[in-house]
């Protein structure tokens, strides 16, 4: 660090961050990858899931159905994190050799668009908590006019932080992460001491999402799981910068399968605390905090909640900026992150994605659950941990990752059969209709994962695993 300067830093790491990073580069320890992931991962769309998932079980199955659902799924999917800090770059670019660089260019800008879907959600919360804290102070905002513009000015801000690269983003985590986690364990206190236990263990879930408690139960989960895949296409990118393989799993492992899924838990308690004291379901943390805590500490929580989205809005775009450029390497990060901007920004007036929580996450969950599974199976079983890194990046004309004109028939073929199948015999989340026993084991998410690692194993014992491992005669072994 001391021998470039800041300037150059930034570069290095934002605009070339697809190049791989050496052991010298490396600047995150475990606790600097793990404030950064957990400050990603618990902005308040967390509560937004947990109050979602509260109304449709039982308080204890609600538990059970948000941690053992992200926990199991997320240290599936985080096995890849190994390979990204052992070569030093991200999942996209692995997933050269498993889709081919025009099916990278084209995934990576597709699942990105549907990844800022959440970060719509997260400055619609952003405004709505700043109303809410206004409010506190006597001031009365118009919601027609000030949730989208301080939705946007959310945005903004968020790319502001961005556009400074990952050691702001570093520095910002630090202290919001810290100061996040103390107010979400309080938060967890204030609902027990605001409603007893006995009063939410009282609690019936609501019926008219499935005739069968198994049927509920399963469509919970396929929330959650549907959530743990959220951060998959994500959660490859910022581990490159971490200066261990151990460090890296586990930092990324336990931010998404504990973290988050604590500040899920406690969106799910907040809201059958609120269904107690108040007669309804609330998704809104402010208001389930205004009501439940009265104005001292619901101020302060509303001024952290509020500022924990300005921080995710700047890693979120800074991640998603990095999974675009890896399938097109030659634009400008920093246009990237602006168009990001302009995009998010029209998201969040629209509103669209906030009003159809359950269908957006269950969908954007059936292109990314193939992917999850071809990645694990091809990093463990087919390429066994190795790869060309010439191929990756096309040096002296190496050309393995070409395949049919830039396109890995064989992996997008598992995509597109792992996708339809499930549409057509197992979930259309949609219409939230359940087709197949397979659901009630799986889930569709699940399904989608377990198809398209499945698949992509099978065809490599046919003939077209030449196809597939073209790199073995110029493998580098790093």
């Amino acid at each position: 660090m001391s021998k470039i300067s800041h300037a150059e830093y930034i570069r290095q790491e934002t605009v070339t961050g697809t190049v791989p990073m050496t052991m010298k580069e490396r600047q995150y320890s475990f606790w600097d990858l793990f404030l950064a992931t957990s400050g990603f991962s618990i902005a308040t769309w967390c509560y937004t899931q947990g109050a979602y998932v509260a109304q449709y079980l039982s308080f204890k199955q609600m538990l059970i159905n948000i941690f053992c659902f992200n926990i199991i799924w997320i240290l599936i999917e985080c096995v890849p994190v190994f390979f990204a800090v052992r070569y030093g770059i991200d999942l996209w670019i692995w997933l050269r050799s498993v889709l081919g660089k025009k099916g990278v260019a084209i995934f990576a800008t597709v699942i990105s668009m549907a990844n800022f879907g959440w970060y719509a959600v997260d400055s619609q919360l952003f405004a709505s908590s700043m109303i809410n804290l206004f409010s506190g102070f006597g001031i009365t905002l118009s919601g027609s006019f000030w949730k989208p513009a301080l939705g946007v000015f959310c945005v903004i801000i968020g790319t502001v932080i961005a556009l400074g690269g990952p050691d702001v983003i570093k520095w910002v985590n630090r202290f919001l992460v810290t100061a996040l986690l103390i107010v979400g364990a309080v938060v967890v206190i204030i609902c027990f001491t605001a409603v007893p236990l006995p009063e939410m263990l009282k609690v019936q879930p609501d019926t008219s999402l499935y005739d069968s408690a198994l049927g509920r139960f399963m469509l919970s989960a396929e929330g959650n799981v549907a959530f743990a895949f959220s951060w998959s296409t994500q959660a490859l990118v910022m581990p490159r910068l971490a200066k261990s393989e151990k460090s890296g799993y586990w930092a990324t492992s336990l931010a998404y399968g504990v973290v988050a899924p604590f500040f899920v838990a406690a969106g799910g308690v907040m809201a059958i605390a609120m269904f107690v004291r108040a007669g309804y379901y609330e998704s809104d943390p402010t208001v389930m905090l205004s009501t439940l805590a009265g104005p001292g500490f619901a101020l302060l929580s509303l001024l952290m909640v509020a500022f924990a989205n300005i921080g995710t809005q700047g890693t979120g775009s800074y991640v998603n900026c990095m999974i675009v450029k890896s399938g097109l390497p030659k634009v400008s990060y920093k246009l990237l992150v602006i168009l990001a901007a302009v995009y998010v920004s029209a998201l969040t007036v629209w509103g669209w994605v906030m009003d159809n929580f359950g269908s957006f996450i269950s969908m954007a969950a059936q292109i990314q659950g193939p992917i999850i599974g071809m990645t694990v199976v091809d990093y463990l079983i087919v390429k066994k941990r190795k790869i060309s890194l010439k191929s990756l990046y096309g040096i002296d004309n190496h050309k393995a990752y070409e395949f049919t004109h830039g396109f890995n028939l064989v992996g997008l073929g598992c995509i597109v059969i792992a996708f339809v199948t499930n549409i057509l015999f197992v979930y259309n989340p949609l219409t939230v209709e359940i087709k197949s026993p397979v659901f009630m084991i799986l889930t569709g998410s699940g399904y989608t994962a377990v198809a398209g690692g499945l698949l992509y194993w099978l065809a490599s014992l046919t003939p077209l695993k030449k196809y597939m491992l073209r790199d073995r005669d110029e493998l580098e072994i790093v």
